[in-house]
């Protein structure tokens, strides 16, 4: 470049021009410096701080999401355990009742079985006693008819057929 410098001298080229064009070229840079490169660094650095912001603000978004579906997914974890836990002690109260109402229903059982023994006895007992007592009074009956008349075979079939029918009525009345 300096060779042009000197063959532009030699051709016309002056060192006044040189300085001149030197200062010109000087001042452009220092106007474009003052007024297109000091805003568009300043409009490079806003979008600069811009862009990092909002990358600082999706990061702790992306942040403050992982911490929320951590928190649901606790939540969720805790509400299965606790209906695990609900639906766990309902079985275990449904067991206890079924095992008392079983218990309850076999100690019914066994009561109305003893009272009913009781009764059967009781029955069994007054049965009996009606029944010697209908013994009793047939035997006495008989034994007033048979004092009353001498029995022949005749009147010995006849009495027993009388004391036979008495037996129907009397079983018939009660």
């Amino acid at each position: 470049m300096l060779s042009h410098f000197v063959i532009g001298a030699a051709s016309g080229l002056y060192i006044g021009d040189l300085l001149f064009y030197a200062i010109s070229f000087i001042i452009l840079v220092a106007l474009i410096k003052h007024f297109a490169w000091g805003p568009v660094t300043k409009m490079m650095d806003e979008r600069a701080n811009k862009i990092s912001g909002d990358l600082d603000y999706a990061e702790k978004s992306r942040n403050e999401a992982t911490e929320l579906a951590a928190k649901r997914q606790a939540e969720l974890d805790r509400s299965q355990t606790e209906a695990t836990s609900i639906v766990t002690t309902a079985r275990q109260n449904g067991e206890k009742q079924r095992q008392t109402i079983i218990e309850q229903a076999q100690t019914d059982a066994t009561t109305l079985k003893a009272n009913a023994q009781k009764d059967i006895v009781q029955e069994r007992a007054d049965a009996l006693k009606s029944a010697q007592n209908d013994v009793a009074a047939l035997s006495i009956e008989i034994a007033s008819k048979i004092i009353q008349k001498e029995l022949d075979a005749t009147d010995q079939k006849a009495l027993i057929d009388s004391y036979i029918e008495g037996l129907g009525k009397q079983n018939g009345a009660r």
